[in-house]
């Protein structure tokens, strides 16, 4: 008999914390009354069979748990003890994975009934689950009756299945037997790997998580029994150079020593293993295999910085903790050996909001290492910075966290975003939304800054879609006077600079009063002053004369987008895909058209968009778009991230508001005379 996942975490809950009551188990796994009898009843019949005592309940609700059962099933690592653990159906199937990877060459059911001690009907039910979890690795089990049960697929796919179930079992009760017992390792292996890696710490002056240091023996022992049986790595995306120059590498000599020779490819692998162990201390972080690392983490916090509307202080000693962890991380993802399944550290409530600027803040990191942050390795860098917060007495808490609803598609809504950040910079800017999306938004907000009304229950305030300098300030004066009950104009520099003079000494009182009157009486109606836009390629350089088509007419709006975005397909900035997305994403937007019949398809990045750019066609006579919009000014928008395209969309918007320069562009023969035209709209 096998107890179910529920009763087993019940039972290991209770005995990990004897104090806990009904209720506490109710609450904290989500069960009635009756289901908790149910699995406790179960439990009971599972003890019986193994000539324990049974788990009784107080009518307070308390359990009684006979010492005995604690100390046999949890207190220790004997064999005896360990065959009576309980294991959860999750346990059981990183048992089987362990069996799979490591195990015996031809493998029957008889050695998965025989290792997890359970029928054979649950045994093959567990192998299922274990297809499941090995789906999204592209490896499956296969069974012959030459070969018995085998995992099949690419052995780097394999072996990141290695390194993410050994991590797993090493958290298991009694682990280390359980391991020796179901792999057939000598221990005396395990001990010489625990003695090279010491070595390893000593020779790279760095020391290794304790983490790492229980599962590398056990991980290295698998690594060379798969190469010795013939499962080698083909040659794979690896840039040998990047590996080959570090300290690592030479470090491998110590681990294969008076083994025969082995593949490069492998210790390049075993290399790779070493480079993506997390480390807790390390004497030198300067190291050149990844040059512009450090360079990338100063962008990261400044960026958080700006985000969070937080001062970080001691950044060298941050910068320091964020190297320890994000070195290895960079080899992790770069060369995916993240786990892609659940098996990572959730984000408690208090950092939710941490953890989602933190995300924002991580662009500098992933452009450096060609690949996305995955939410397992931000989630580490939230921990720390969110420690780091507390250390210093700061939280997002105390901060006020505004969002952007806007229903006129997604670069008008960034283009917003970007605007009310540099009006509002004392304010956190979440997120910009639809109106869908934020009636799904889960994040905790204060304000809410929006085109259209919205239903909320924070402080709404209602905005232009595009924001014009007088607008900027009359906004501020608002939003100031009802968040805070007072306006800058109500801020007086000779008071301030009164307190300032009776607590510190000024050494330079004209430099101070100039700072705090740009401060108090900051115009937010300069493009120049959004970080957002600076140095951003202007209209007419993204619109130059070979994107430009002139046309007399078109069917209708599918052939009209169509060519508008010939020219950026042809020269493969964009694909037939993201055509296609655009055209879709247009049946449920209306807001493509700016006015006076300026039109600015566009859809989301991923679509297919190769390489930044803007395209444009001017149709004679205007198209429909639908029933109360036509457009006759097609700019296609190809946006490779949130940022690099806004200015020229600044200058698309403000053209659209222009009726003197929108006749022009009717009037004009030319794609020169076009450009003539955009070329006013450059800062």
């Amino acid at each position: 008999m096998q107890l179910d996942q529920r009763s087993s975490d019940l039972l290991n809950e209770l005995a990990a914390n004897p104090g806990l009551n009904s209720k506490d188990l109710e609450v904290k796994y989500n069960l009635n009354r009756r289901q908790l009898k149910y699995s406790f009843d179960k439990i009971n019949g599972w003890l019986k069979t193994k000539n324990l005592p049974c788990i009784e309940r107080t009518r307070q609700g308390l359990f009684l748990i006979d010492p005995v059962v604690s100390s046999t099933l949890f207190g220790g690592e004997t064999k005896e003890q360990q065959e009576d653990n309980v294991l959860s159906e999750k346990e059981r199937e990183d048992i089987l994975l362990l069996l799979l990877l490591g195990g015996p060459e031809e493998l029957s059911l008889i050695h998965f009934t025989s290792a997890l001690d359970v029928s054979k009907n649950t045994a093959l039910n567990d192998l299922k689950k274990v297809q499941e979890r090995l789906a999204p690795y592209d490896v499956t089990v296969t069974y012959s009756r030459r070969t018995g049960y085998e995992l099949e697929g690419k052995e780097f796919a394999i072996r990141q299945v290695l390194l993410h179930t050994v991590a797993r079992i090493m958290g298991h009760s009694g682990a280390k037997g359980r391991f020796l017992e179901t792999t057939e390792l000598h221990e005396e292996e395990i001990t010489f790997f625990q003695e090279v890696i010491q070595d390893i710490e000593h020779s790279l002056q760095l020391k290794f998580t304790d983490e790492k240091m229980e599962s590398m023996p056990y991980v290295l022992s698998l690594l060379l029994r798969r190469v010795s049986q013939g499962h080698c790595i083909d040659s794979f995306y690896i840039h040998y150079e990047e590996v080959m120059d570090t300290k690592e590498w030479k470090a491998t000599e110590k681990i294969l020593e008076g083994r025969a020779e082995v593949p490069v490819e492998e210790r390049l692998f075993i290399t790779l293993h070493l480079l993506t162990a997390n480390v807790y201390w390390a004497q030198d972080l300067t190291e050149d295999a990844i040059p512009d690392l450090l360079t990338a983490l100063e962008d990261m916090v400044r960026l958080f910085e700006t985000y969070s509307c937080i001062h970080l202080h001691n950044k060298e000693q941050l910068l320091h903790r964020l190297m320890l962890h994000v070195k290895p991380a960079y080899y992790r993802v770069k060369y995916k050996l993240t786990d892609i399944n659940e098996w990572e550290l959730g984000i408690s409530e208090e950092f939710q909001e941490l953890h989602h600027l933190v995300k924002q803040s991580t662009g500098p990191l992933e452009t450096l290492i060609g690949e996305p942050m995955p939410d397992n390795e931000t989630t580490y860098i939230t921990m720390l910075i969110g420690g780091w917060l507390t250390r210093q007495g700061d939280s997002i808490h105390s901060k006020t966290k505004a969002l952007v609803v806007c229903p006129h598609g997604v670069s008008v809504s960034r283009l917003l975003f970007g605007e009310l950040r540099d009006v509002f910079p004392e304010l956190v800017f979440l997120d910009a939304l639809s109106v869908r999306d934020f009636q799904k938004y889960e994040l905790e907000y204060d304000v809410v800054f929006s085109p259209v009304f919205v239903q909320t229950k924070a402080t709404l305030f209602l905005v232009s879609k595009m924001l014009d300098p007088d607008e900027k300030k009359r906004l501020r004066r608002q939003v100031m006077s009802e968040l805070h009950g007072y306006t800058p104009e109500h801020l007086s520099v000779e008071t301030m600079l009164d307190i300032v003079h009776k607590h510190a000494h000024v050494s330079d009182e004209d430099a101070l009063q100039q700072e705090l009157e740009k401060y108090v009486h900051r115009d937010s109606g300069s493009a120049d002053a959004d970080p957002a836009v600076q140095r951003k390629p202007q209209l007419y350089e993204m619109v130059t004369p070979e994107r430009i088509r002139i046309l007399p007419k078109a069917a209708d709006w599918t052939g009209a987008l169509q060519a508008a975005a010939r020219p950026l397909v042809e020269e493969a900035s964009i694909t037939e895909e993201y055509v296609e997305a655009m055209l879709a994403q247009g049946q449920d937007d209306p807001y493509f058209i700016l006015g006076n019949h300026v039109a600015i398809p566009h859809a989301s990045p991923e679509n297919g968009v190769q390489q930044m750019g803007m395209s444009l066609l001017k149709l004679e006579e205007s198209v429909s778009f639908d029933d109360t919009h036509r457009a006759q000014f097609i700019f296609v928008i190809a946006a490779m991230d949130k940022h690099d395209h806004l200015q020229a969309l600044r200058q698309i918007m403000k053209l659209s508001q222009n009726q003197s320069d929108i006749e022009n562009l009717r009037n004009a023969a030319t794609t020169d005379q076009i450009q003539t035209i955009l070329q006013k709209y450059a800062f």
